[in-house]
Order: C-alpha cells, then sequence, then structure tokens
C-alpha cells in the first residue's frame, strides 16, 4: 500500500488561457501524456456524502486504483496497483478486493460490494516542475464534455498558492472556484441522465 497527502490548487480554463500558460511555460518541449480514470461509486452516493472517491487510472500501460478522503491538509489517496485484468474486472463491477482499499473503505462505512462502475474520463496531460511545484495542464473529455484546467500540485498549501496566484497573474487569468475531475464528471453524468 502506498498513501500520500495530496496538496493541490485548480483553475479551469477557456481553451485560450490555456494556450497563454502553454506559451508561459516551456511546455512545448513536454510529451503530452494520456491518461483515463474510472470512476465508482455506491448507488445512493456514499462515497461523494463523504467527500471521497474511488478511481482506477491507466496511464502509460499501468493500472492504479486510488480511494481519495479528505484529510486537515489536503487529500488522503491510498494507492494500490491493479493487472489490466483486474482493472478490467472492476470496470464489470466483479473487481477483486484490494485490501489496503478496502480497509480504508470500511473505514468509511461503505461495503466494497455496493461499489459499480459509474464511467470514465481522458485527460491529454503535460506536467512541469516549476518553482519548487509540479504545474499540470490538463484537456479533459468525458461524456459530451471537454474541459482545460491548470493544476499545481505542491509540498505546501504556502508554496502551492503562490505558485498558481503567479500564473495565473502573469497570463492574466482570473481565479475561479474549481471542481476537481470527479465532481465535474458527476455534474455532467447527471446532465446526460
Amino acid at each position: 500500500m502506498s498513501q500520500e497527502i495530496e496538496i493541490e490548487f485548480k483553475n479551469l480554463l477557456t481553451e485560450a488561457e490555456y494556450n497563454r500558460i502553454y506559451q508561459f511555460l516551456p511546455f512545448e518541449s513536454v510529451e503530452l501524456m494520456e491518461q483515463t480514470n474510472y470512476y465508482f461509486e455506491t448507488g445512493d452516493g456514499q462515497l461523494r456524502g463523504k467527500g471521497a472517491a474511488l478511481r482506477i487510472r491507466k496511464k502509460n500501460g499501468s493500472w492504479t486504483m486510488t480511494l481519495k478522503e479528505p484529510h486537515k491538509d489536503g487529500l488522503l489517496e491510498t494507492h494500490a496497483p491493479l493487472t489490466e485484468e483486474e482493472a478490467n474486472l472492476w470496470i464489470q463491477n466483479k473487481g477483486p478486493k484490494k485490501a489496503d482499499i478496502s480497509r480504508q473503505l470500511e473505514g468509511l462505512g461503505i461495503d466494497q460490494d455496493r461499489l459499480h462502475y459509474l464511467g470514465s474520463l481522458t485527460t491529454r496531460r503535460k506536467e512541469l516542475p516549476y518553482n519548487g511545484a509540479l504545474v499540470v495542464l490538463d484537456h479533459s473529455l468525458y461524456y459530451d464534455k471537454e474541459d482545460y484546467e491548470l493544476e499545481v500540485e505542491a509540498p505546501s498549501k504556502e508554496a502551492g498558492l503562490q505558485v498558481i496566484k503567479q500564473i495565473l497573474e502573469a497570463c492574466k487569468i482570473p481565479e475561479r472556484q474549481t471542481d476537481n475531475k470527479i465532481k465535474r464528471f458527476y455534474q455532467a453524468k447527471l446532465q446526460s441522465e
């Protein structure tokens, strides 16, 4: 099992704003990565109700299950590697239990057997270290939506806020209250039903 505290700041962008940041920082020299998140939830939204989320991410040929839970400093992420076969079983709602994830789910009062697959979100991503943080430009596609986003992952809230504010000010982009990807995914799913 691996766990970490994620300290992350986000700002939704227009396509033009995305392109301004792309030009402001040396993103052109960075390889484009594609990743797909597969999301899971109980029928009555227990994870969402606890501010938590469960996903499987396919990235660079690897599959990782991640449970995100609220934590005083950000989000507590619990990761478990999966084989492609295990990931596909999860997507078919027949997934094997992963001990560390199951233990965390039990701590939230959630029965893994009640989880089901909701859908997927694909992101085209570029990442770049900048001023002690990781700066990420994302272009995400889900349902009939697409969006652009700036993310800053940092070792502290102060460092992350400083970097994201610096980039937004330099590129003349307004700060926007931004939901995380899974919340945006849920909203799009509800609108499509």
